[in-house]
Formats: C-alpha cells, sequence, structure tokens
C-alpha cells in the first residue's frame, strides 16, 4: 500500500477535480505486476494504468489502491468493472471514497465474489487523498495560507518555498490575481479558473468559485491577507510561516508570536533556501 500512496502523490497538482489514486497489481504469487496513478480527469485511471502494465499476470491476483475503486461510468469506464474484467480476486483499499454512486465500488466488488478489504494505512493515504476529502465534503477547496510577515524582507526565500508548494496546487492566488498551479497542468475541458476574482468581496465566495472551476487545493500567498483573515481563519486549513535562522541571543526578534495562529497545532518544520518553514494544521483537517 505504501508503494501505491506514494504513486497517488505523482498526481498532485493536475488530477483536480479528481482525486489523487495510486495502484498496485500484484500476481497471484504477490509478486509485483503492474502499478499506476491517475494524472488528471478524462484519462485513465489508476487502476487501468496498473492492470494494463500487469497485463495477463493480473488474474487471479490482488489490486492495491489507495481510493475505492469507482462504480460508476463517467468520462472513462468504471474502474469496479475494468477489475473484475482482468479477473482479480483480491481488492486491497485504503480510503473509502464518499463520493461513491450506489453502493460503492467496494461493496459491488465483494457482490461479485472479489475479496475486499479496506481501511488498510489509511491515516498514511490521507497525506495525499486528505485535502482532497476536505475540500469534496466541504464544497470548497483545502487552504493553505503562506504568511509571509516574518519573511518579507528575503523575497528570495518566499520565491522559493512558493515555486516548492506550487506543484501540488490547483491554484494560487497572490496580490489579488489567481492562477493555476502548474500551468497547463489540468484537463481544460474539466477546468477553468472564473475570469474575475474579487477577494475582498469575500474569500469563502472566491473559494467556492474556484470549487466549481474544479479546484480542490489553493495557495494564498502573503502577509497582505492578514488583516482579511482575521475573523475568518475557519477558512484556513493550514498556515505556512518561513523564519530566517538567527543568533540565539536575538530569539525574541526571531519569531513574531503574533503570526502563530490560535487553535492551529504545529505539523512539522521543514529547511526552505537557509530558513525554516513552519507549517500549522488546523485539528481534523486533511494532511497535506
Amino acid at each position: 500500500m505504501r508503494h501505491a500512496i506514494t504513486l497517488s502523490a505523482l498526481g498532485l497538482g493536475t488530477t483536480s477535480p479528481n482525486p489523487p489514486v495510486g495502484c498496485v497489481i500484484l500476481d497471484r504469487h504477490g509478486t509485483v505486476a503492474g502499478a499506476g496513478f491517475h494524472r488528471r480527469k478524462g484519462e485513465s485511471h489508476a487502476e487501468v494504468h496498473a492492470l494494463s502494465a500487469a497485463g495477463a499476470a493480473a488474474r487471479g491476483g490482488t489490486a492495491v489502491v489507495t481510493l475505492e475503486p469507482c462504480n460508476h461510468v463517467g468520462v472513462t469506464p468504471a474502474c469496479r468493472q475494468e477489475l473484475l474484467d482482468a479477473g482479480i480476486a483480491r481488492v486491497v483499499i485504503s480510503v473509502i471514497d464518499p463520493t461513491s454512486r450506489g453502493d460503492g465500488g467496494a461493496a459491488a466488488l465483494a457482490a461479485a465474489g472479489v475479496e475486499v478489504e479496506t481501511d488498510v494505512l489509511r491515516d498514511e493515504a490521507l497525506a495525499v487523498l486528505g485535502p482532497w476529502l476536505t475540500a469534496t465534503v466541504r464544497r470548497r477547496p483545502y487552504l493553505i495560507w503562506v504568511n509571509t510577515s516574518d519573511n518579507d524582507r528575503d523575497p528570495a526565500v518566499n520565491e522559493r518555498l512558493i515555486l516548492d508548494l506550487r506543484g501540488r496546487a490547483d491554484v494560487v492566488i497572490a496580490s489579488k490575481v489567481a492562477v493555476e498551479g502548474i500551468p497547463g497542468g489540468h484537463a481544460g475541458e474539466h477546468f477553468a479558473l472564473p475570469g474575475q476574482f474579487d477577494v475582498d468581496a469575500g474569500l469563502v465566495r472566491l473559494l467556492s468559485a474556484t470549487y466549481t472551476a474544479g479546484a480542490r487545493s489553493a495557495l494564498l500567498v502573503g502577509s497582505e491577507y492578514a488583516e482579511m483573515l482575521r475573523h475568518q481563519m475557519h477558512t484556513v486549513d493550514e498556515v505556512l510561516i518561513a523564519t530566517q535562522r538567527a543568533d540565539p541571543s536575538h530569539a525574541l526578534a526571531a519569531v513574531d508570536p503574533h503570526v502563530i495562529p490560535a487553535g492551529f497545532r504545529l505539523a512539522d518544520v521543514t529547511p526552505c533556501a537557509g530558513s525554516m518553514v513552519v507549517r500549522f494544521r488546523q485539528p481534523s483537517r486533511g494532511k497535506a
């Protein structure tokens, strides 16, 4: 499953409005025979890529997939049927899809005689799927705010940080302009940002518009949004603060305590361009 989760991360920043999913096929002896991930809506799902790579070795084997196989025919065929047609005998699933239509792919596979196991390494799979799940349930993108107030004196650090982050975000909002995280990364027929944005008209309205346009994750960049967010922090899922290294005798000036968001939990600390990036996350929100 960890192999499948790692593969699923390769779809971050391009799959929306679809979820980033990974799949590994084991033959009847437990040997890896195929693997795949979903890249963007309209293209083959992870299961189809993995089955194609496995070929005849999939018959009697196991499909390990991070998200419950879809049970409906949409832009692409139902993965549930693809797995049945390939002769898969067992399916191991990490996360059940809350958007499944009808009884869901897991139930349909089990009804067809396939052995189904669910909730395998679910918490680990949420490291990739969490933001998509949160956005789908809430109907607005998972929002990460990069608060640059403590680092405005060094634009190079901000630029490096944003470059690292935008590759996994559908939309980047900065200086009241919204652009695609990976330019041209999404399927154009399923992802189109609204032409006009007015952040001052309300962040929730803006996020809802980007969700309708296909976005499931958004990056809000800049300390300029601090005042606007003062009473809207419930819309923010994560806050990132880049803090420059400092002499320990001047620690009081190294981090402004006012930039640490109340009610958030410290999630991790990562070095970036000579600074330390501290990530805070809302409790019970998806993992990014």
